[in-house]
């Protein structure tokens, strides 16, 4: 599994976003700061704007804000908001066409070790809040200083 730019930079974004908060930021500045292609980092803002986790405000010192509560709001759930699924293997998925291939999906002895790292993976992200990575990005910015 490998995680997409899309949501390493939906990450950066956000947390950026958040550690800016109660103060609104512009995209170029965030794009600036997290060195994101600006024109990529629009598509990625408008995916967060659409899930609910940051809105935007017009004028003068608009930009974008936090729009979620960075302490109850986990990664997880952002990663989700950008990837979609986040299933390894298709047979674990909801989708219609959750199948392997395997002539009995529920007698494949790998289904267990798919369905343990899955778990294991949603339990690690959804530990983690916005707030968690917000901490850690000012305390390597005040190293950087």
């Amino acid at each position: 599994m490998k995680i997409s730019t899309r949501s390493r930079y939906g990450l950066k974004a956000i947390v950026d976003i958040a550690a800016q908060y109660p103060m609104a930021t512009n995209i170029k500045n965030i794009a600036q700061r997290q060195n994101i292609p600006k024109n990529y980092l629009d598509q990625i803002l408008a995916i967060l704007k659409k899930s609910g986790f940051i809105k935007s405000i017009r004028g003068a010192h608009g930009g974008y804000i936090l729009d979620c509560d960075p302490v109850n709001t986990d990664i997880g759930s952002v990663l989700r908001a950008l990837e979609g699924s986040l299933c390894l293997v298709n047979c674990l998925s909801n989708a219609p066409n959750n199948s392997c291939n395997n002539a009995d999906c529920n007698s494949c002895f790998t289904k267990n070790v798919w369905a343990k790292i899955y778990e294991n993976i949603n339990s690690a992200i959804d530990s983690i809040s916005i707030n968690d990575l917000v901490e850690d990005y000012k305390k390597l910015s005040r190293k950087e200083n």
